[in-house]
């Protein structure tokens, strides 16, 4: 973490330091999701369900997007964050990140991951 030194207050990752952490996240990479694969995100304020299309799109619904009246909505993911402008933009979904869509909405922190293979709709 980055110390503002007039404050004591701590300010964000610095590069490294997130770079050192991103090599133990439990998260889905976007590479490894196929299409018609569901995620199921729980952040602390809302639970988004991500299908991936293909092309690096992806149908969302839920948090942010119902409330607006939007779901299911196109989307791309731009990736993850740490709460800061250090974005990690190779995954979906990584518990203790917030997740960045296409429209630059950022979601709280990550709290649970679930990857729903092809197949186990029920």
């Amino acid at each position: 973490m980055i110390d503002d030194v007039s404050s004591g207050q701590r300010l964000g990752y610095s590069l490294s330091e997130a770079t050192d952490q991103s090599q133990y996240l439990q998260m889905v990479r976007k590479k490894d999701l196929r299409v018609g694969e569901q995620v199921l995100v729980k952040t602390l304020n809302s639970v988004y369900a991500i299908r991936a299309v293909g092309g690096g799109l992806y149908v969302v619904s839920g948090g942010w997007f119902d409330r607006k009246g939007l779901s299911p909505v196109t989307t791309t993911i731009n990736g993850c964050t740490w709460g800061g402008s250090i974005i990690k933009v190779d995954i979906v979904a990584a518990r203790g990140l917030c997740l960045e869509f296409g429209n630059k909405l950022v979601t709280s922190d990550i709290c649970a991951v679930i990857v729903m293979p092809l197949g186990s709709d029920n």
